[in-house]
């Protein structure tokens, strides 16, 4: 007997991802290091981030359904993404992730994917770091 793959958006459901996207753009706004590169009013940023993150997890395709591939590292690149500002997107998503009560494996598994992608999408040094020419 084959047992059906587990699917991490179904593992998550709608309701608490939406709730966790929720809680981390409520962090990301009071952020200094990252409130200079989002927009003051982050309610379309976050329905797309809804959007993406259920598609990443496995459920329906709607973001690329709306807004085409993810093309994720062009799509940031106007924006000075610095290993520092990287980090501080992950930890206001694990703060994240701690309120809504996620833990166990599948936070485990979901929180390494993001840590490759927020080191995926920096394009830029630290302020302080030398730019080596």
């Amino acid at each position: 007997m084959t047992q059906k793959p587990i699917i991490p958006y179904e593992e998550i459901g709608k309701e608490k991802l939406y709730k966790l996207i929720d809680i981390f753009y409520s962090k990301v706004a009071k952020n200094p290091k990252l409130k200079p590169i989002f927009p003051d009013d982050l309610s379309e940023t976050a329905r797309k981030q809804k959007q993406f993150q259920t598609q990443y997890l496995g459920g329906p395709n709607i973001y690329t359904e709306e807004h085409g591939h993810p093309m994720l590292k062009a799509r940031h690149m106007p924006f000075k993404i610095t290993p520092e500002r990287a980090q501080a997107w992950l930890e206001c998503m694990s703060e994240a992730m701690d309120e809504v009560g996620l833990e166990g494996k599948f936070r485990d598994v979901y929180y390494q994917r993001l840590v490759l992608t927020a080191h995926h999408m920096i394009n830029s040094p630290d302020d302080d770091e030398e730019v080596l020419e």
